[in-house]
């Protein structure tokens, strides 16, 4: 998802500052959304020769690193260290010392319950420069998801955050008596202790009815949200299967404003899976847009773009492109395709001021606004016949017309267009190939049937998404939510036996999220 935001990233480097070789940055991530980083981490992470980080971040950030920087899992997980903090602390200094620009990537925020203050005071002792990049905490950002203020005027006004897994011999316990005193407790790592902290709480004289939440995978697509009392919410939380770490516990009356204004857990695919089969590159948007309702999103490309071996002929074309009365493209992968070959036969957006373009739809119109091109004419539906028919009525007999797509298109474009009169030149300008396989991430999903949605943008992806699951899983697919961009995708999946159970109406990002919104309701 992150992939179309590095050229952004790129631009914002100057306004945060050089990342000086020999620096470590102590980055905070955030509390799981790996949107809610902010941007200093961002760019931090996208400069990074070295990447220690934690386990609770956003796995998508991680799509941020440079492909030649290392990245190093130093995280912790149930009593589990897969590297003491001596062991982080000597590596930050090791790479550093070796001229490295290093990201010490942590959950949440460095200096809350994040050894952020140790590793600096090492750091520091060794003489090393570092930086710190505050980030989300988890206590303010689960809590908003899950519709629970942390104060509120007339109800809290006071705020105690602790952690919630002191061992027994630990040298300073909770101190209950003053944490009784605030109107809201949040207790960080709350699951494992959640019986004896809410106990010595109402020993200490809190009220056993005071309202308390327990928040699961805060922020994240996987939240959940328990709700109780500090007298019953340990059982109510045990009582719920896979309910595990991460976890924190809110205890106080603003616990009760979520019935009133939880917002996160309401959206439309919330506890949804969606798997979108776009390259990574043209999959931000989807990924967004679904994300933005609620989706947990999967990326599981099943096309590449991949360039020609020969460009001869479309060079031919660009160089005279005086000759033709529209230049036509299919796609955004076109789009960037032409500018690829206008700047090596050394043009640029000037050489199609003599022709008319036409443009399958308002993603491929858009991509050429951003080249600095409007598109002439774009047809009300983003389908070939429709951009052939309309073109038909622009009256295209006797004229020149230049199509640019994909190796693979459908006939039925330049026929419709020739049948109109036209003289066509249908040229290759990319090529969509398979990919040797899918991520690991999908296919674990996919067997554990997890997956509840599948958006396909083109006939190709779901043709390629079978040959490349097998025979086996092709057969569990059924089981699956199939979601088409348009009436040319539906055909391919229902070729295959399959069913739809989602068309877009606009043959488009929004139209497919808006079908699959719809769909899922009905459901």
């Amino acid at each position: 998802m992150w992939t179309a935001h590095l050229e952004a990233l790129e631009r914002l480097a100057g306004a945060v500052g050089e990342f000086e070789a020999g620096t470590v940055a102590l980055v905070g991530a955030g509390p799981g959304d790996s949107t809610l980083i902010s941007v200093r981490g961002a760019v931090r992470l996208s400069q990074a020769d070295v990447i220690l980080h934690d386990l609770l971040v956003g796995p998508e950030l991680l799509d941020i690193t440079r492909p030649d920087a290392e990245r190093v899992f130093v995280g912790k997980w149930r009593g589990q260290h897969a590297w003491s903090q001596d062991e982080i602390n000597a590596a930050l200094i090791r790479h550093a010392r070796a001229g490295k620009r290093v990201v010490r990537l942590k959950g949440g925020d460095p200096f809350v319950f994040g050894r952020g203050g140790e590793e600096c005071l090492r750091l520091a002792q060794a003489g090393i420069r570092y930086e710190v990049v505050p980030g989300i905490t988890a206590a303010s950002g689960a809590p908003a998801t899950a519709g629970i203020p942390l104060t509120h005027r007339g109800l809290s006004r006071s705020l105690a955050l602790v952690t919630g897994h002191a061992e027994p011999d630990d040298p300073h316990p909770p101190d209950y008596a003053a944490l009784a005193r605030m109107e809201t407790v949040v207790f960080y790592m709350g699951l494992k202790n959640i019986e004896e902290n809410c106990q010595g709480l109402i020993e200490a004289g809190l009220s056993a009815g005071t309202p308390a939440a327990v928040i699961h995978w805060g922020t994240r697509p996987q939240q959940r949200t328990i709700v109780g009392t500090l007298g019953d919410i340990a059982d109510r939380a045990e009582e719920v299967d896979e309910l595990g770490s991460p976890a924190m516990v809110v205890i106080g009356q603003t616990v009760r404003l979520r019935e009133s204004i939880e917002w996160f857990e309401r959206r439309p695919l919330f506890g949804r899976t969606v798997v979108i089969t776009r390259a990574p590159d043209q999959a931000g948007a989807l990924a967004g847009a679904l994300a933005a309702a609620g989706a947990e999103v999967i990326e599981a490309p099943t096309i590449e773009i991949a360039e020609l071996d020969d460009y001869w002929s479309v060079d031919q074309a660009l160089r005279s492109i005086a000759q033709y009365s529209w230049l036509v493209l299919t796609s955004l992968n076109g789009v960037d395709a032409l500018w690829d070959r206008l700047e090596a036969v050394g043009g640029d957006a000037r050489a199609l001021g003599g022709v008319r373009v036409a443009a399958v739809g308002a993603a491929t119109a858009g991509r050429l606004l951003e080249r600095g091109v409007r598109a002439d004419l774009v047809p009300g539906e983003a389908v070939g016949d429709v951009l052939a028919e309309t073109l038909a009525q622009r009256g295209v007999r006797g004229q020149r017309v230049l199509l640019l797509r994909a190796d693979l298109g459908r006939p039925q474009l330049p026929q419709a267009l020739r049948e109109a009169g036209a003289v066509c030149d249908d040229l290759p300008i990319y090529r969509t190939v398979c990919p040797e396989s899918l991520p690991g991430g999908f296919l674990e999903a996919f067997d554990a049937g997890r997956i509840d949605w599948i958006a396909l943008t083109s006939p190709s992806s779901f043709v390629n998404l079978l040959r490349l699951i097998g025979r086996e899983r092709a057969e569990r697919l059924r089981a699956i939510k199939l979601a088409g961009i348009g009436p040319v995708t539906t055909r391919a999946i229902r070729q295959a036996g399959y069913v739809e159970s989602a068309e877009a109406n606009s043959h488009d990002v929004a139209g497919l999220v808006a079908a699959i919104v719809a769909a899922a309701g009905r459901h």
